[in-house]
């Protein structure tokens, strides 16, 4: 198993190279694809390979600087006819209309639209190629780093906040927490944004269990509650959940049962141990806190609501959106309806029920089942828009935003 979604080789910053994983692929098998292109970048953003709104951002952000060094490389500036690449302010257009195309491939993430305005600056500060390329390394770099440092803040912040809020109710026993789609390792540069906080509960979670010279050291405050399991759903009709999510559970041997998408409130009533909380990535959150995120997280917000179960956003600030003041503004993304007809993933023998392995490579196989008939139509929105009404609190780097006695967040801090 491999929680490395991105292997980005930085030994020689002239001659830098990048694989990322592929996670349509996953749990079953893993392979890495490589990026030289911005159309490289494109594809495994368009399809998916890559999600995850923090990992798009830094994939598309490394496509840019492999395109940048590969066309600087003597056999390939020799063969290749897209550039001139004796008219420095020509090349800068042309990098110019790649980034808007690259910008394309998810229009609802703002983490890579961010990234890229960014890159539009270091662009414009550049004053030729070779100096673009040593810009846009240190840009990279500088982009991988703070969001794994700022990852972990999140995930300590929001398990602080939880453990504090549990304390505040005089709850002290054992709790389970709710989480959707995939917001760890796997979708970020490590650790994790939403699936980042169930880590550090899981962690002060053991602190506490194992051994008290290591609860002195890690523990998040003095609640004696405990997070110890997690209910990820599905998330159909990629179901990043049981394919990712679940993945990153059984790898850091945090206790969790996957529940289907249309279980939630029955697994809420039913539960031995009390749902405490539910923790969501987003793809951007606008000025009034509205949250776009994987479809069916408005519908688990709901649900959150009815129970009286906390319902928390993590993301970094670079998920911000300041400039949209609610969710109306924001444009949701429509997939292929064959997503939503079809169902990709690994083929099982269903005498032995183990994976069906290709004769030559030796490899899982993998292929499609129809579900769906061939033509019906097919409603298939990448993401909804939680109301702000319906969110607790949003968790960032910077700390926990809860809403004022109105009912209205305030970011303005996160606008600065």
């Amino acid at each position: 198993m491999s929680l490395d979604a991105i292997k980005f080789d930085k030994t020689d910053p002239r001659k830098a190279s990048v694989n990322v994983l592929d996670q349509l692929l996953l749990p079953y098998v893993t392979k890495y694809i490589s990026i030289h292109t911005i159309d490289d970048g494109y594809r495994v953003i368009k399809t998916m390979q890559v999600r995850g709104a923090p990992a798009i951002a830094i994939v598309g952000s490394l496509s840019i600087l492999m395109e940048v060094q590969l066309i600087q490389t003597e056999s390939y500036s020799k063969s290749q006819w897209f550039y001139d690449l004796s008219n420095w302010e020509g090349v800068r257009t042309r990098l110019l209309e790649r980034l808007e195309y690259l910008l394309s491939s998810r229009p609802t993430a703002v983490n890579l639209f961010n990234s890229i305005k960014n890159i539009r600056i270091v662009l414009s500060k550049a004053d030729n190629l070779k100096d673009l390329g040593t810009k846009l390394f240190d840009y990279v770099c500088n982009l991988m780093n703070e969001d794994l440092t700022n990852n972990v803040k999140m995930g300590d912040n929001g398990a602080k906040h939880l453990l504090n809020s549990l304390m505040e109710e005089n709850f002290n026993e054992n709790f389970a927490v709710l989480t959707i789609c995939n917001t760890g390792s796997l979708a970020t540069s490590g650790y994790g944004t939403a699936l980042g906080v169930i880590r550090s509960l899981w962690k002060d979670a053991q602190s506490k269990t194992v051994d008290k010279v290591l609860y002195k050291k890690l523990k998040l405050c003095d609640s004696k509650a405990k997070m110890t399991h997690v209910f990820p759903l599905e998330t159909r009709p990629y179901n990043q959940g049981s394919r990712l999510t679940a993945y990153e559970l059984v790898h850091d041997l945090i206790p969790a049962t996957l529940i289907t998408d249309s279980s939630i409130a029955y697994r809420i009533q039913t539960s031995e141990i009390p749902v405490k909380a539910a923790f969501v990535g987003a793809d951007r959150i606008v000025r009034n806190g509205d949250t776009a995120n994987k479809i069916g997280t408005y519908q688990l917000a709901i649900v959150c609501k009815q129970f009286g179960i906390k319902f928390f956003v993590v993301a970094p600030k670079t998920t911000i959106d300041n400039v949209t003041e609610n969710g109306n503004g924001i444009i949701v993304e429509q997939r292929n309806p064959n997503e939503f007809r079809l169902v990709s993933g690994t083929v099982i023998d269903p005498r032995t029920e183990l994976p069906m392995l290709d004769s030559i490579t030796k490899e899982p196989i993998q292929g499609k089942v129809g579900i769906a008939p061939p033509s019906v139509q097919v409603w298939n929105p990448s993401f909804d828009v939680t109301p702000h009404e319906l969110i607790d609190g949003i968790i960032t780097e910077d700390g926990v935003f809860t809403k004022d006695a109105t009912g209205n967040f305030n970011l303005d801090k996160l606008f600065e």
